[in-house]
């Protein structure tokens, strides 16, 4: 292993091909950036993987217009990477992307929690953390899914509560890489990387705005959560090959 930059492929849960969406999908930019996104994020369209105007037209449903402003939209999230004039492929995901991914968010998060909490609505930031809340295995794609985005919500409402746009553009970004990386400990694990238990001891620190407390609270989830994914990716028994791709169910 090199420099820390193996792909981290598809995983073992299900290794289906993208079904054509209808066409209801092919008007709404968002709606189609959203399929798009939940494709990279569920490895359907995995990592290092060919994308094309014609290939995300055909997959999706969507016009020429929509599919390239969406190309060039994710190519400057850095989701998509442009290699030549002629050839773009979904951004690789490695452990150095892993790494940095948790170092980002270890800098921002406690600090966004403790300016948020003065400001945040208690009740609603419970609602959201509920919906993260998931008992037994997780045994379907939809379902990891929904989670992760749950988490992702989670997260960007309390980014939100600071009140500064580019912030809470920072926060998605890193959010829908989280996803990414959450994605593959749940075909790992057939859990999340951390439960609703893990995180009340955080949300009593919010509800009486305890600074050093919700840093605190804060770090400890994301150090746990890091330590989880890191040990999930080294010790798998499936893992293979330099570029640590997992088998799907057709090689187990």
């Amino acid at each position: 292993m090199e420099n820390g930059c193996e792909t981290l492929q598809q995983g073992a849960m299900s290794k289906k091909p993208i079904t054509k969406k209808k066409k209801q999908n092919g008007a709404d930019s968002v709606a189609a950036y959203d399929l798009i996104m939940d494709a990279i994020v569920t490895q359907k369209l995995g990592p290092s993987q060919k994308v094309s105007e014609n290939i995300l037209t055909d997959l999706f449903d969507i016009s020429r217009t929509t599919a390239r402003n969406i190309m060039e939209q994710l190519t400057a999230q850095q989701f998509l990477v442009s290699i030549s004039p002629r050839v773009t492929r979904v951004a690789p995901l490695t452990l150095l992307d892993v790494k940095q991914n948790f170092a980002m968010r270890k800098m921002l998060q406690p600090n966004i929690f403790t300016m948020a909490a003065a400001h945040v609505n208690y009740d609603e930031l419970v609602k959201l953390n509920e919906a993260i809340s998931h008992k037994g295995p997780i045994t379907s794609d939809a379902a990891a899914l929904e989670l992760l985005k749950a988490n992702k919500r989670f997260n960007v409402f309390i980014a939100q509560q600071v009140k500064y746009p580019l912030l809470i553009h920072w926060v998605s970004q890193l959010e829908d890489t989280t996803m990414r990386i959450y994605w593959l400990y749940v075909k790992m694990k057939r859990v999340l990387p951390f439960t609703w238990e893990h995180q009340r001891e955080l949300l009593e620190a919010v509800k009486n705005d305890q600074a050093s407390e919700i840093r605190e609270q804060t770090h400890k989830i994301l150090s746990l959560c890091e330590e989880r994914v890191l040990d999930a990716i080294f010790l798998h028994d499936q893992l293979y090959r330099q570029d640590l791709r997992l088998p799907g169910e057709d090689e187990a």
